[in-house]
């Protein structure tokens, strides 16, 4: 058949009565193939693949204007493309036209404005709750060049708004997000796909948030915060919402923010056994992100959590034998004198001497290396450097006698810990209450800490210590990195994980790469909340360290971590996939040959 047209925009289908006796044909578009289709006196040209997962629609059934792939018998309205059944998406379609008896079709498929398309479907797919539709859509924005930060501020605004209050998809979306700089092409796709979908996974069914306004009056910072721990305390969540919003409104810094966010979180300790302070740094990180300007409708999220959050002091271990609340509160009023004093000291770099001291035994020991850091010169953020990397021993030491849920405690206390440092990186010099608020998080850490020191007895051997040799391991980087891969596809495997990654790292070759394959190893899976917040907090302690020996310990305690939860049935990779191969015009079933 001659394929040639006046127009490089048309292709030659065939001669019209040969079309009509035949019912329907299939040519090979530009990018993928298309199925012409002749009835009831028109032509209809469309992709010859079905948009749910590929099957061929020359092999349907057409009935009364109605196309039905027979494989999950999607229905579609032949001359639009639509679908009746949303988890399926629309079929592309392209122009026809009949010239002289013959008939030509356009070789190409497109929109005249890609973004704004695109757009509007992952609008829709996230309203209706529909992977497919998101993959196609983060795909498709991405192919139109479309910044990242605009998909994520659509798919975080989304959440904020058909949600009430902050969930684990916002986290998630923000925990992602952050990782951008560090991904590959085809992982930051992954990263967007599953941070989008695990948004309106949250939102599918839920109440849409209603707004509050600020109040009329603009009070100073410090009353607001005064009043924000106070509706804290009596878990008023309105109250909480009308104090932030009035603070936003008031052009308050981020910085006087994060500070009286933490002041009210702290009002319990280590509450919702710490994603109560996380979720609020990442509602903080996302706006960094999407733009402060969206603070009114994204900050006030996180109160009605923060407002209802349980407390440490409500549960026995906290209480007894030792009564470590009592003993943070009494503790907490001593730090403003101690900081007052060294307030001249600078260059304090005791960091990884003060975690191993966190790690002790003995809760008053730990209080008083604590005090004598401050005596020292050490900042509220070089105290929650510590602790991070406190934490990160913890999981990196964690010992495979423990029941695999005790995982979750170690990596509660990690992630708490990850968001004091980089909430108090944050404030900075902004508190004004002598850094009672940044005592306060860092000593319910450290207590949060020492109550997980079971999960190191005994405790698990880190990979190059104490002159262990790893050369029975590979040596180049892509061999590495596929038997790290390798890895994560068999159940059990920490410490190989763990000393692939440290190999990795003592032979000098890139953190970014490694950084880069972890992501592969979580983003490939049906990954836990917990896998995505480890990997961000990971990179985010890594990245303050260096590929020093502390910093060989968080990405250690990173692929401990994730080997211990992986592999997992991989659906979301495969819905992904679908999305990217039917994107690209790639075939995904045989047999749908083109005439």
């Amino acid at each position: 058949m001659r394929m040639d047209a006046p127009n490089k925009e048309f292709m030659l289908v065939g001669n019209l009565e040969e079309l009509k006796a035949e019912g329907r044909r299939v040519v090979q578009g530009g990018h993928r193939p298309i199925l012409v289709i002749y009835d009831r006196g028109r032509v209809f040209a469309l992709d010859n693949r079905c948009p749910h997962m590929g099957f061929p629609l020359e092999r349907g059934s057409l009935e009364d204007g109605i196309l039905t792939c027979h494989w999950h018998h999607a229905r579609f309205d032949l001359e639009s493309g639509c679908t009746f059944d949303l988890w399926a998406d629309d079929i592309p379609i392209c122009a026809v036209e009949v010239r002289n008896g013959d008939v030509w079709v356009t070789t190409t498929f497109g929109h005249p404005d890609p973004a704004a398309h695109w757009r509007q479907r992952l609008a829709d797919g996230l309203a209706h709750d529909l992977d497919l539709v998101i993959a196609k859509a983060v795909h498709g924005q991405l192919a139109a060049n479309v910044p990242m930060a605009e998909t994520v501020r659509q798919v975080a605004l989304f959440g904020a708004q058909n949600r009430d209050g902050w969930g684990v998809g916002l986290t998630i979306l923000t925990a992602l997000a952050n990782l951008f700089p560090f991904l590959p092409k085809d992982e930051a796709y992954l990263a967007l796909f599953h941070g989008a979908r695990r948004v309106a996974a949250d939102c599918a069914g839920e109440a849409p948030r209603r707004e509050r306004a600020p109040l009329g009056s603009r009070p100073e910072p410090a009353a607001l915060k005064r009043w924000l721990r106070l509706w804290t305390s009596v878990r008023h969540r309105e109250a909480g919402e009308r104090t932030l919003l009035t603070a936003i409104a008031a052009g308050v810094s981020p910085a006087v923010l994060a500070d009286a966010l933490l002041s009210a979180a702290t009002e319990r300790a280590f509450a919702d056994t710490g994603h109560s302070l996380d979720f609020i740094n990442k509602d903080l990180e996302c706006l960094d992100l999407i733009g402060w300007d969206h603070a009114p409708a994204l900050l006030p999220t996180i109160v009605g959590q923060m407002v209802a959050a349980r407390g440490a002091e409500e549960s026995t271990a906290w209480r007894q034998p030792v009564d470590l609340v009592a003993l943070c509160e009494e503790s907490a009023s001593q730090m403003p004198e101690l900081f007052a004093a060294a307030r001249t000291l600078c260059g304090w770099s005791h960091h990884a001497a003060l975690a191993r001291e966190l790690l002790g035994d003995d809760p008053a020991k730990i209080i008083d290396a604590l005090k004598e850091a401050i005596r020292s010169g050490a900042t509220p953020a070089d105290l929650g450097r510590s602790l991070a990397y406190g934490a990160v021993l913890r999981v990196a030491r964690f010992g495979n006698a423990n029941e695999h849920a005790d995982w979750d405690t170690a990596h509660h206390v990690f992630t708490y810990a990850n968001a004091v440092h980089q909430m108090l990186r944050r404030i900075g010099t902004a508190d004004i209450d002598g850094y009672v608020t940044a005592v306060r998080a860092i000593m319910h850490g450290a207590m949060a800490l020492y109550l997980a020191r079971y999960l190191n007895v005994p405790p698990a051997r880190i990979p190059g210590e104490d002159s262990e040799q790893l050369d029975d391991l590979p040596a180049d980087v892509e061999t590495i990195r596929a038997a790290l891969l390798d890895a994560f596809d068999r159940q059990r495997q920490v410490d190989l994980a763990a000393r692939l990654v440290a190999r990795h790292l003592t032979l000098g070759h890139s953190p970014q790469a490694l950084i880069a394959t972890l992501a592969l190893a979580v983003l490939r899976e049906d990954a836990g909340f917990h896998a995505y917040q480890m990997l961000e907090a990971g990179v985010r302690q890594f990245t303050a360290w260096g590929n020093t020996g502390e910093g060989r310990h968080v990405l250690i305690a990173v692929a401990r971590y994730l080997a211990a939860h992986s592999p997992t049935e991989r659906g979301a990779l495969q819905t992904a996939d679908i999305a990217r191969r039917l994107m690209r015009g790639v075939a995904i079933h045989e047999g749908a040959g083109a005439s």
